[in-house]
């Protein structure tokens, strides 16, 4: 496995290897199972092909008061789980790799974005786009996997993809949790003992919820909402950002179950850590 520090290594590497199928796995490091699962995919997805994984905290999707210089970085413990699950090369650069001293481009999503975590973090995905597209110029992968954790992330990506016509194609893959269905994250690792204790509630809440959707308890989306907000609520220790159901492929709230593949979306946080996590509903019974 080669590691990669700057552009002009990255170029070299993908000229040298143009003729290549090339899958893409963007992070920003602090690596483990879930990020280890779409090495794994992406392995498969190209198989005698490249796996590039990046590693890089973006300072440019993160607003002046989150956790930007606190962010976890131990890339030698991520460069080993990199080259144990097939990367075929690790991109890890310092800003100045990406972003110029005097950047002044960037891409907006306009739609997608206006909501949830793009509400809750003004910039955020101003910044995700602008970093991916920058990877698909550099890397030109015919693939790149993202978790389906970040829903809505993968739905901003997939937009920009489509409306800038990369030729990538896009690929979700499914959350890996823990033994107690918490989506796997970098921020899990802030929790304190009884933050993390009640963290399940949130996964729990969503999964509960899906299942009376799909059995048809629920005559609306709203009272669908209410009950996920009543239940999380519960917990001495959540503070809900936001909780919406959605469809699962405009993104848009929904006022009717018909015809629609719904999707829960929830931030919350536990104590100062704020998390994230989603789960879909068959089509409610009609």
């Amino acid at each position: 496995m080669e590691l990669l520090k700057t552009r002009e290594e990255l170029q070299s590497w993908v000229n040298n290897r143009s003729s290549r199928p090339r899958a893409l796995v963007p992070t920003m490091g602090a690596l483990h199972q879930g990020h280890a699962s779409l090495i794994d995919a992406a392995v498969k997805l190209v198989d005698s092909g490249d796996v590039l994984t990046t590693i890089f905290v973006n300072p440019t999707q993160f607003g002046p008061n989150e956790d930007f210089a606190s962010y976890p970085r131990r890339l030698e413990a991520d460069l080993t789980l990199c080259e144990s699950h097939g990367s075929t090369a690790v991109f890890a650069p310092e800003a100045y790799h990406i972003y110029d001293s005097n950047s002044s481009v960037s891409i907006h999503e306009s739609k997608l974005s206006r909501r949830w975590c793009g509400a809750s973090r003004p910039g955020h995905f101003d910044g995700v786009c602008t970093v991916v597209a920058k990877l698909f110029l550099l890397a030109q992968p015919n693939t790149a996997v993202f978790g389906e954790k970040d829903f809505q992330q993968l739905a901003v990506i997939q937009r920009l993809t489509r409306d800038l016509n990369f030729p990538v194609e896009i690929v979700g893959c499914p959350t890996v949790r823990e033994a107690d269905g918490l989506a796997m994250s970098s921020r899990n690792t802030y929790l304190s003992e009884e933050e993390r204790a009640a963290a399940p509630i949130l996964h729990r809440t969503l999964r509960s919820v899906a299942n009376d959707i799909s059995r048809g308890k629920f005559p609306s989306p709203e009272v669908a909402r209410e009950e996920i907000i009543e239940r999380i609520s519960s917990e001495t220790l959540a503070r809900i950002d936001y909780v919406d159901v959605v469809d699962s492929d405009s993104l848009e709230p929904l006022d009717s179950f018909d015809n629609h593949l719904p999707r829960l979306l929830a931030a919350v946080f536990f104590g100062n850590i704020r998390l994230i996590d989603n789960v879909g509903a068959p089509q409610s019974i009609r």
